[in-house]
């Protein structure tokens, strides 16, 4: 089932040509800065925070970690920013990938990031790092597995078995981050906790997780048509049950759609998620749209309109509060999610046609 999901999830990590570091680290002016913020308030602050302090939703780390932006600056940043992290909360958001953002927005961004935390990079070590696997295996259970799961899936840390991220960190950057921690996050420093061998040791268990993998370019779907949202619009609505009155079981959802109910169901996680993956029927509406085009062509007339996101409200929590305040009634969201929907069995599907149309 994970190399199932991990072929599902996996996108291209691509090289963007950026300039040298010193260019990159130069001093933005005002009308760039403010563009960055405004980026990062819109995309961003959701789950990393405000002020990037972290953990408003999701377990987003926080962003203003010198440990983690003085290693991971430029190109791992990029790199996650651009396509995310797999089978994670955090997705893609590059156009290429269905995305709002260009490679200039992108490197704005970690330039902005940067600036904000006045880091000085750290030029790690290119090479691999010797280590045994096996060992590192057993060394990883005992002291990572709490937090970044058995699989290395994440739960409250950092997904380590993510294809992308394996194929932009080296061996010195995994070193570095069990080395030192990271500040501003609880993944503290296993420096005298482990010996230097050891910690070798799980960088290689780590870095065999990549094995297997193969970058395969993007298919982007066309979105939906306004006269696509609703689903089975001649059928009877479905009866949810709601927890807190706007929680509806994912089964519930599940059993509607096997019965050809009438409903909407809103993907509110970016649109290069929706590319990837999403629930059969599913509209492409991105948190971060702008208010005044969420509710745009949707209609207002009591059908069922059910949303989600990843893992599990955020996103999905303040579309369904927007759409509440311009009073549409039987609203609702996916309780667990789609990352548990998935792991459910549940049924989803990915676009396949090549098309460069974006949702912003």
């Amino acid at each position: 089932m994970n190399r199932i999901l991990l072929a599902i999830f996996a996108v291209v990590a691509l090289s963007f040509n950026a300039p040298c570091r010193a260019d990159l680290l130069s001093p933005l002016n005002q009308v760039e800065m403010a563009k960055a913020d405004a980026m990062y308030q819109r995309y961003c602050s959701l789950c990393h925070g405000a002020q990037r302090e972290g953990y408003k939703a999701d377990h987003a780390p926080s962003l203003r970690s010198k440990s983690m932006l003085s290693t991971a600056f430029p190109q791992l940043m990029f790199d996650s920013i651009a396509f995310g992290r797999v089978n994670s909360a955090m997705d893609g958001y590059i156009k290429d990938a269905g995305g709002p953002l260009t490679e200039s927005d992108i490197i704005l961004l970690i330039r902005w990031l940067a600036q904000k935390e006045q880091i000085s990079p750290i030029d790690l070590d290119q090479a691999p790092i010797p280590g045994k696997a096996e060992k590192g295996k057993a060394l990883y259970a005992k002291n990572c597995a709490t937090c970044h799961g058995d699989k290395g899936q994440g739960i409250t840390g950092t997904a380590l078995a993510d294809q992308l991220f394996l194929s932009s960190a080296t061996d010195s950057y995994l070193k570095h981050a069990i080395l030192t921690g990271r500040d501003g996050t609880p993944m503290k420093s296993f420096a005298g906790i482990l010996k230097d061998e050891e910690i070798n040791d799980v960088v290689a268990y780590l870095r065999s997780q990549a094995s297997g993998w193969s970058p395969q370019p993007p298919e982007l779907a066309p979105w939906p048509s306004p006269a696509e949202y609703v689903l089975n619009p001649n059928s009877e609505a479905p009866q949810f049950s709601l927890r807190e009155g706007r929680y509806v079981p994912a089964h519930e959802v599940e059993q509607a759609l096997k019965e050809h109910k009438k409903m909407i169901i809103l993907d509110t996680r970016p649109g290069s998620a929706w590319q990837r993956i999403h629930i059969p029927g599913a509209v492409p509406m991105p948190y971060y749209r702008d208010k005044s085009k969420i509710a745009e062509n949707l209609p207002n007339d009591g059908t069922w309109i059910i949303a989600y996101c990843a893992c599990p409200h955020a996103a999905s929590d303040s579309v369904i509060n927007h759409l509440r305040s311009l009073g549409y009634k039987n609203t609702g969201v996916i309780d667990e999610g789609i990352i548990k929907w998935i792991e459910m069995g549940l049924p989803v599907v990915a676009g396949k046609a090549k098309v460069s149309q974006v949702i912003d």
